[in-house]
């Protein structure tokens, strides 16, 4: 039977998550990086400015480890979701250059401490801030992971690409004419569905 560390299988599923993310900004332009999609203006570089700022807090000030560097979208007296989205003077290469830091501060701490390693959250409540870095390291996973599914959807919308990761992108084999039979059988499929609720066609009732 394989042996298997916990701690090393946990901090596997976190940087795979992170490359992950990092890697939807790959072949996209400054402005495509930027582009807010939805009403809520979701973004890819702002997943990526977020979950740097959010891993610096959970795995740094939570074990009294401090970053050590001023970022002043997380000042007090910031702008709301102000860690949501890049200004036009924060380059791709500052943040992402960020996010790449934020993976060394928090690698430091996973590495030096234990799992039963006992922290602090400062921003959660007081009946629950107390924490351990197992708790941390599996709330950071789902944190990172959520991120990168809106990221998937994000960069879907802007080109069409899809995917885990270079070389594993873990979608079905098929060319863009058997994406198309796909979604269409699966909109026929949502249109048959919808009909005995409503006892119309949801297509002619959208159209």
């Amino acid at each position: 039977m394989t042996g298997s560390d916990p701690k090393t299988d946990l901090h596997r599923y976190l940087q795979d998550a992170r490359e992950a993310l990092l890697w939807k900004l790959d072949g996209l332009s400054e402005y495509n990086i930027r582009r807010p999609l939805v009403p809520t203006g979701t973004n890819l570089l702002g997943l990526i400015k977020h979950v740097a700022s959010v891993e610096l807090g959970y795995f740094g000030d939570t074990f009294g480890r401090p970053f050590g560097e001023r970022l002043a979208w997380l000042e007090d007296d910031a702008e709301p979701n102000a860690d949501m989205w890049a200004t036009a003077d924060e380059s791709r290469e500052q943040i992402t250059g960020l996010y790449r830091r934020a993976w060394a501060h928090s690698d430091a701490t996973i590495g030096a401490l234990g799992l039963d390693a006992i922290g602090r959250v400062p921003w959660w409540p007081e009946d629950r801030s107390e924490v351990t870095l197992h708790k941390i390291l599996v709330h950071m996973i789902a944190e990172t992971d959520r991120h990168a599914g809106q990221a998937d959807i994000v960069r879907e919308l802007i080109d069409g690409a899809a995917g885990l990761r270079a070389g594993n992108d873990t979608m079905a084999p098929g060319d863009r004419a058997w994406w198309e039979g796909y979604r269409s059988r699966l909109e026929r499929a949502a249109r048959e569905a919808g009909r005995p609720e409503t006892g119309h066609d949801p297509a002619r009732e959208a159209g």
